[in-house]
């Protein structure tokens, strides 16, 4: 009777170790913490920075006098009719075109140099508010009465690393754009990312800085500066232990129901030999 109880206590154990193996991963869902309640978020307005390329459309009833103020992309291609200085060279170092779209890069000290109203401090607007600035300016100047400023960021993007079915660089094709809509662009994370640990890398003007963000609350994810991404982001998924654990020989086998089947076996030998 002691050698039966013996290996049952053996089976048991194994049995048990077994069920913890097999347990479901507690950290998968999203959102963990929600309720109905609203969860209020920080500000997100994509703002202005230097290197940044921009579209800015001026328009107005007399389309002649508005042209005066938009870059021409044919001109741009064939060098001419930039804006110019008294000596006939080109002034505006950030005046360019890319992809049949005419485009202001923004100078390292954060300035445009706009036609006839030449150079502006834009470093630090949002879209809006550059807009309705041009738009002051041309009328406080007279020289527009109704204009329409429109302004557009051009090839400003984030990137997504890690853990995510599809990574890659993805442009910023709205205002507010949160790290959840960025990872959707990325398909989502495998099944293997961690979803409590997710890295934003961002350069800002005292540095980079790495924003922790977790996938998993949503009240502290809010409230996180990263929530919002902002242009150059890198958003790298972290992968969990299973995922690390394949990057080594047998890794993952202890986690296996096979793996304890095979143990529970062999000790039930291994008991059934010394008691024998």
């Amino acid at each position: 009777m002691k050698k039966i109880y013996i290996i049952k206590i053996l089976i048991l154990s194994v049995l048990i170790l077994m069920a913890a193996s097999c347990g479901a991963p507690k950290n998968i869902a999203y959102f963990q913490d929600t309720t109905e309640v609203a969860v209020p978020a920080a500000s997100g307005q994509i703002r202005i920075a230097p290197l940044d390329k921009l579209s800015i459309i001026v328009k107005s009833k007399d389309p002649a006098l508005s042209s005066l103020f938009n870059l021409s992309v044919a001109a741009d291609r064939l060098g001419l009719d930039a804006p110019v200085n008294g000596t006939g060279s080109v002034i505006n170092s950030s005046y360019s075109a890319s992809e049949g779209i005419s485009s202001y890069t923004v100078t390292p000290e954060g300035t445009i140099d706009f036609p006839v109203l030449g150079v502006l401090k834009i470093e630090g607007m949002t879209r809006s508010e550059l807009a309705g600035f041009i738009k002051g300016e041309l009328m406080g100047k007279e020289l527009v009465k109704d204009p329409v400023v429109t302004v557009e960021f051009i090839n400003t993007g984030f990137s997504v690393m890690g853990e995510v079915n599809k990574a890659g660089r993805y442009d910023i094709n709205k205002d507010k754009l949160n790290v959840l809509e960025a990872l959707s662009l990325a398909g989502d994370l495998t099944i293997q990312g961690k979803r409590e640990n997710i890295a934003v890398v961002r350069e800002e003007s005292d540095g980079v800085h790495t924003y922790r963000v977790d996938l998993t609350n949503l009240t502290e994810l809010t409230k996180s500066p990263a929530y919002y991404i902002k242009q150059g982001d890198i958003i790298y998924v972290e992968p969990n232990g299973v995922r690390k654990r394949q990057a080594t020989v047998n890794g993952n086998n202890v986690l296996s129901a096979g793996f304890w089947v095979s143990v529970a076996s062999l000790l039930t030998s291994v008991a059934v030999l010394i008691f024998k």
